[in-house]
């Protein structure tokens, strides 16, 4: 053991009595302690929500979107599905995307109406999963189509599988006014009803098949774009560069990160701005670091003049004081850690604290251990006690060990 860890061990732990300065020295280890501890439960609350959020969104939605820049149609669709097989993407599927009128006896709403391949949408997105009633059936009966509702939307319509409904294209409604023509309608059955857990989704779309859309809302062959799933999402951005190389500017290319950019953004903006706000607490424990060291010199000066008339250096007194307040900053640091991770397990394990699932589709607040957050936040946290520690060191390395001394 060196001797600057020596004494400032001595200094810390060994005191003869319990003074003034160590009880700011506790008071300093306290509050890192509690501020470490704070940002790694907030932190793990933030993880939690985003990515139940995120799994709520990506189920439902693709990993990646082509579609043709300027809001235009893709005709050649099976041309581009081509393409993007060629690059090793396996998992796509063409849609349509429309708004339409679906209308009973009793109610009627204004909706997206998305046009699938029944056989490859499973592919590419999680809603055949998510069908609670009935099943994933676009298949025509007769001159009835099949359509899928959200729980939400079936509630608003007052339907239920089974049921019969009108739907509605605003195509050539227009001119329907105008010169007596039928607007374009067709009749479908509800074949299943499927719940993601988001109201947007579950109250506002509808599926129905490629051919059944197209026809209905007149785009002849095309289509509104492609949609891909990834063996591994975390790999989107890289295959999202690979297709706009291989298919120029004439398409657009989205990640799921994309179709919510500003949701994803909050939440990464709400995340920083409670980290920041968080690190207050240990910015306050750090003046402590640095009030207590700086009475600890004051205290001690009689010992650092003595040292320096023993040899001591300027630098050798510095790490003293420096080790000194490094050790309350890893002590709180250590012990900060140590609850939060607790704190974290106990939730995982037992949810002591819970939320309205009514409200919020779960029924505890979720909490999500990210190993970033146990080398960042420590890391943050000490970078804070070594600079609080900086000054006062620095002050004691410059006492004169003469006048130090000479009044003792």
């Amino acid at each position: 053991m060196s001797v600057e860890l020596f004494i400032a061990r001595r200094y810390l732990f060994s005191k003869k009595k319990f003074n003034f300065i160590s009880i700011i020295s506790l008071i300093s280890i306290v509050g890192v302690t509690i501020g470490v501890a704070a940002l790694i439960i907030v932190l793990s609350v933030f993880n939690g929500f985003s990515s139940k959020v995120t799994g709520i969104l990506v189920s439902f939605d693709p990993h990646i979107r082509v579609e043709a820049s300027g809001n235009t149609k893709l005709a050649d669709f099976k041309l581009l599905q081509g393409k993007i097989n060629d690059l090793g993407i396996k998992s796509s599927s063409p849609y349509t995307l429309n708004k339409g009128m679906l209308a009973n006896e009793i109610s009627n709403e204004v909706v997206f109406i998305k046009g699938v391949d029944e056989n490859e949408t499973g592919n590419v997105s999680g809603v055949k999963d998510l069908v609670k009633f009935g099943k994933f059936d676009l298949s025509d009966n007769g001159e009835y189509g099949g359509i899928v509702l959200g729980y939400s939307l079936m509630n608003k319509i007052k339907a239920r599988p089974g049921d019969t409904l009108t739907l509605l294209s605003p195509v050539g409604l227009e001119s329907s006014l105008t010169q007596f023509v039928d607007p374009r309608t067709k009749k479908f059955v509800i074949n299943g009803v499927y719940d993601s857990d988001n109201k947007d989704y579950d109250g506002n779309y509808a599926y129905i098949s490629i051919s059944n859309s197209q026809d209905l809302f007149q785009l002849d062959n095309k289509v509104n774009g492609i949609e891909m799933r990834l063996s591994d999402i975390n790999d989107s951005e890289k295959e999202k560069s690979k297709l706009i190389n291989a298919l120029g500017n004439d398409y657009t290319v989205s990640t799921w990160y994309d179709l919510h950019k500003d949701f994803y953004s909050l939440l990464k903006v709400e995340r920083w701005v409670a980290f920041i706000i968080l690190s207050l607490i240990i910015a306050v424990a750090s003046f402590n670091i640095l009030g207590s060291l700086t009475m600890t010199v004051i205290e001690k000066k009689r010992d650092i003049g003595v040292l320096k008339s023993m040899g001591a250096t300027d630098k050798m007194i510095t790490n003293i004081f420096m080790t000194e307040g490094i050790y309350v900053g890893v002590i709180g640091v250590v012990l900060g850690t140590l609850l939060g991770l607790v704190i974290i397990l106990a939730q995982i394990q037992f949810e002591f604290y819970k939320l309205d699932a009514t409200i919020y589709k779960i029924s505890s607040l979720p909490v999500e251990l990210r190993f970033s957050d146990f080398i960042y936040i420590p890391v943050a946290a000490m970078i804070l006690c070594f600079l609080a520690s900086l000054y006062p060191s620095r002050r004691a390395a410059k006492l004169n060990p003469v006048n130090a001394i000479r009044w003792e």
